[in-house]
């Protein structure tokens, strides 16, 4: 008899165990989750792009023509915006070219060597949208773009939050934040927003935090020119968090720029399966 209550005793604290761990066990996977991954894409697409189809944005490329010599990135290319200012771009066609020596983008490397940590277009121009363009339809360049988005934006970002012990939707915040302000950008919201709400691996309570590092990252973004517009996070981000929606659950509605999108568990699947909404 004896046996058989520490045993009960003991399957109970497994349970409790069990349970308690089990937000934990959720925040560690999070956007890591293809699914959960394709959707955070989706929501980045949207504020980088006004589109839902992340996997177009390969071929995107433009100039900033519209921002103070400061604030002008140069170029602004891909699917999360790698521009020619902050040596993301460099880095994605240097990849491309020791892979594809002859790929369109080569003759362009030594020019954006130089334009890197300025503003200029010398030497590329024209020609070198072209070459984007083309170059967009290769593979091994797509490649390059989710290798660096990864490495340098999207991994930092969501392993730091799991840390944390946030959630998707948390998780999200935090690469979003990155894609926009690098990932030392990150780590300063994150330090204002702890300044005011504790984390949830601090005992913190994951919406009071949340709400504390969107309050934060709004007032980070405001200080520049190209980032007054803030509805990436009040019409999108805000809304997930009011509904209490942690999880990133689908289906999910949101407006950035004042265009309105949604996300269904029928039309994720689509897209991932034929790359068309």
């Amino acid at each position: 008899m004896r046996k058989t209550v520490a045993w009960l005793l003991v399957a109970l604290v497994a349970i409790s165990l069990a349970v308690t761990l089990l937000p934990a066990a959720d925040a560690a996977g999070g956007l890591e989750r293809p699914h959960q991954k394709e959707v955070a894409q989706i929501l980045v697409s949207t504020a980088e792009n006004s589109s839902r189809d992340w996997r177009a944005q390969y071929r995107y490329i433009e100039y900033d023509v519209e921002h103070s010599a400061t604030e002008n990135r140069g170029y602004t290319g891909g699917i999360i915006g790698f521009t020619s200012k902050t040596h993301d771009m460099l880095a994605v066609v240097r990849r491309y070219v020791a892979r594809k020596p002859a790929d369109p983008l080569a003759p362009f490397l030594p020019a954006l060597r130089r334009v890197d940590g300025t503003s200029s277009r010398q030497g590329l121009g024209r020609p070198f949208v072209r070459a984007w363009h083309r170059a967009a339809a290769d593979p091994a360049f797509r490649r390059a773009q989710d290798h660096f988005r990864d490495a340098w934006y999207f991994d930092p970002a969501v392993h730091l939050a799991q840390r944390d012990g946030l959630h998707s939707l948390g998780q999200f915040a935090y690469y979003d934040a990155a894609v926009v302000h690098g990932l030392d950008g990150l780590r300063a919201v994150r330090r204002h927003a702890r300044a005011r709400a504790d984390i949830p691996t601090d005992g913190g309570r994951e919406t009071a935090y949340l709400q504390a590092f969107l309050t934060a990252r709004i007032a980070f973004m405001r200080r520049e020119q190209a980032h007054q517009d803030v509805t990436r996070i009040t019409t999108a981000q805000q809304v997930f968090l009011d509904a209490g929606n942690l999880g990133l659950r689908l289906p999910l509605r949101w407006s950035v720029y004042g265009d309105s999108y949604r996300l269904s568990e029928t039309a994720l699947r689509h897209y991932r399966l034929t790359g068309h909404f």
